[in-house]
């Protein structure tokens, strides 16, 4: 694919994106998908001979139809993003194939190691949407996303869950406070980083969580702030 094919191909998916996901509310809109599209895009400048369209299109189509939203229908995504695809004859049926595998494994559900079978295409695309999920943007989606769901924001007498599989988590990782979540998910993420990239950025915006944690519960008890 020429160079002038494949921005025109972007160009509209990025349309077709922010269209579509401009005012969702649970942290999973435009603007996250975009942070994860630049962040992925950069992190792919370290490495030579992957898809570069690959990657700009698995971070672009990546939350079409989030899990989250679509518990009963998990392969909601691939679906939308094939057909979204398949209007181009300039994007071949393989990296359809490949843009679909990476949206259909790269998203958290209770996971205590990496995705091994994910290819370098994939393993980019997840670990810049597993960064805007730690730091600040961790945290400001984190209560974006409780809000939505009416979660509590914080109840010291509720203690973070231990889940059994990745089927108990996506039936039961909402029925908690929004605080919880940095235990269950986002501090853990830094550890699941695929990239020497993605690894070197987890870590100062994991110790930016660790640090707001601190305050928060000093606020919570009315401590004196140092």
């Amino acid at each position: 694919m020429d160079c002038k094919s494949k921005l025109e191909i972007i160009e509209k998916t990025v349309s077709y994106v922010k269209d579509s996901l401009y005012f969702e509310s649970s942290g999973h809109d435009w603007w996250h998908v975009y942070r994860v599209w630049k962040t992925a895009r950069d992190i792919s400048e370290e490495y030579e001979h992957i898809d570069s369209t690959v990657v700009e299109l698995s971070a672009l189509l990546h939350d079409l139809a989030d899990w989250k939203e679509n518990k009963d229908d998990l392969g909601a995504g691939c679906r939308i993003a094939r057909e979204w695809l398949s209007r181009f004859d300039q994007i071949s049926d393989e990296q359809i194939e490949h843009v679909c595998g990476i949206i259909g494994n790269i998203s958290f559900k209770g996971d205590t190691e990496r995705n091994k079978e994910l290819s370098m295409e994939g393993q980019i695309v997840q670990d810049a949407d597993r960064l805007d999920a730690t730091g600040a943007m961790g945290i400001a989606r984190t209560f974006a996303y409780g809000g939505k769901k009416g979660q509590i924001m914080y109840d010291p007498e509720i203690p973070p869950q231990s889940y059994k599989n990745q089927n108990d988590y996506i039936s039961n990782h909402d029925n908690n406070t929004a605080v919880n979540h940095f235990y269950e998910k986002l501090l853990n993420l830094k550890d699941l980083m695929n990239t020497e990239e993605g690894r070197l950025r987890a870590v100062q915006r994991h110790d930016f969580m660790l640090s707001f944690l601190e305050q928060f519960y000093r606020e919570f008890e009315g401590k004196v702030l140092d």
